[in-house]
């Protein structure tokens, strides 16, 4: 069974991570399991000098796991980004949607955020058109050939998601 999964992009300060975690939350209201995964383009790291954690990374190991009876934090080392398809395939065969932010490049379906002041047009119209774009969420009235949702829409944009996808939850 195949995931799921949007992407929800947008220039950088658009407010793509407060729409995207409006949505988990609607999502979660209404007993759907969700998966996330942000692109992150910097090279961060969340294993810290001084844990146990990072003295494992340190001396070689080339997957850690840090896990308690709560959650769990995987660091796997690698020379070449994953395909995103391959991270939903791994990681997130147990929710019933995976949203993610950024990942612009892909042909995973889209939804685009836009602010008016942050640009004039959209980035999956114009010269590069992409064909994957679903909807967009707009602070601005916009002429597009796909549905377009007002930013704080965020039923009617889950509405459109989980009727886009088929969506049903999961047991249990």
């Amino acid at each position: 069974m195949t995931i799921p999964a949007v992407s929800f992009i947008a220039k950088s300060g658009t407010g793509k991570t407060t729409l995207v975690e409006k949505i988990i939350a609607e999502l979660k209201l209404r007993h759907f399991r969700v998966g996330a995964i942000k692109h992150d383009a910097h090279r961060f790291d969340i294993d810290h000098p001084g844990k146990d954690s990072h003295r494992f990374t340190a001396a070689g190991a080339d997957t850690m796991l840090v896990c308690s009876s709560s959650k769990l934090a995987l660091v796997k080392q690698h020379r070449q980004a994953p395909e995103i398809s391959d991270l939903i395939t791994t990681y997130f065969s147990d929710v019933d949607i995976v949203l993610t932010e950024g990942f612009k490049q892909s042909s995973m379906p889209k939804i685009e955020v836009f602010r008016h002041h942050y640009s004039t047009e959209l980035i999956c119209r114009g010269e590069k058109s992409d064909p994957s774009l679903i909807a967009v969420a707009s602070d601005a009235p916009l002429e597009v050939d796909v549905p377009i949702f007002d930013l704080e829409e965020i039923r009617a944009l889950t509405d459109f998601l989980i009727t886009t996808f088929s969506l049903s939850r999961s047991a249990g």
